[in-house]
């Protein structure tokens, strides 16, 4: 598994210790930044990393911002982007099994750094599950996406 991670300087604290937390467990990462706390732009981080895994180069996603609102917003303008603002773990699992969410968007403001790397791994562990009545449901978005 390969991910790609980023932050502007609202999420950059939460961001690297999601990477000092994902490099302990030895999961292929990359860190597009930012890498010190001058005010950056969201949607510059929020579209990198989404072409990045709608492209192929990353299987998954990771953006933090202060809410994890605005990273969302943008990554999920992306063709093939589901990108979803998680603050708690049922969330988190839900997203990945129902939705099969493919970028994970935090607030940095909104939880701890204990709850976020809970809510990480639990993503990343979770597998979607497929069936047709969640299939059906992601061929209803991916069609919204192709139409407006």
């Amino acid at each position: 598994m390969k991910l790609i991670i980023g932050s502007d300087h609202g999420g950059k604290k939460l961001k690297d210790a999601i990477v000092n937390h994902l490099k302990n467990k030895q999961i292929d990462l990359e860190d597009i930044g930012p890498f010190d706390f001058e005010s950056v732009d969201y949607p510059s981080y929020a579209t990198e990393v989404g072409k990045r895994v709608s492209e192929g180069r990353a299987d998954y996603g990771i953006l933090c911002c202060g809410t994890g609102i605005g990273m969302s917003i943008a990554a999920n303008k992306i063709h093939g982007i589901r990108a979803s603002v998680v603050s708690d773990c049922f969330s988190a699992e839900a997203t990945k099994a129902h939705n099969d969410s493919n970028v994970l968007c935090l607030g940095e403001r909104v939880i701890g750094e204990g709850l976020a790397l809970k809510i990480v791994d639990i993503w990343l562990a979770t597998e979607f599950e497929g069936g047709e009545r969640h299939a059906r449901r992601l061929k209803k978005v991916a069609e919204l996406e192709s139409n407006y």
